[in-house]
């Protein structure tokens, strides 16, 4: 994966997936999902690569990070529950995608909030 294209179109092929642009800045690109509207991507540019923000379980946020230098904690996002991917050519694509698919199925799941009775 070298690209913001091939990032969103990977991300869309995940299915019930959406595009969004919410920011003035239209450097930011927002994978979404459709029954939630939670972001499970965040594509931009910076430092000239593409880098992508993407969810992770707790136990696997240092494991990437200590495989690839460059998976590292989130820009612009909580670090403790996202890692950013930079696009320069030494991540390999599976473990993109694996990264990308985990992020996805954890913003998926539907946490309902409890309702307290007065």
């Amino acid at each position: 994966m070298k690209n913001r294209e091939e990032a969103i179109r990977y991300c869309l092929g995940m299915g019930n997936t959406y595009e969004d642009y919410p920011f003035r800045d239209k450097n930011w690109t927002l994978m979404r999902h459709i029954d939630n509207k939670k972001v499970f991507a965040w594509i931009f540019e910076k430092d000239g690569h593409i880098w992508i923000n993407v969810k992770c379980e707790p136990g696997f946020l240092n494991y990437w990070r200590q495989i690839y230098n460059s998976v590292v904690p989130a820009f612009h996002l909580n670090k403790d529950h996202w890692n950013s991917i930079i696009l320069d050519g030494t991540v390999p694509k599976e473990d993109i995608y694996e990264m990308i698919k985990q992020s996805y199925m954890l913003t998926k799941k539907n946490n309902s909030k409890v309702n307290f009775k007065k």
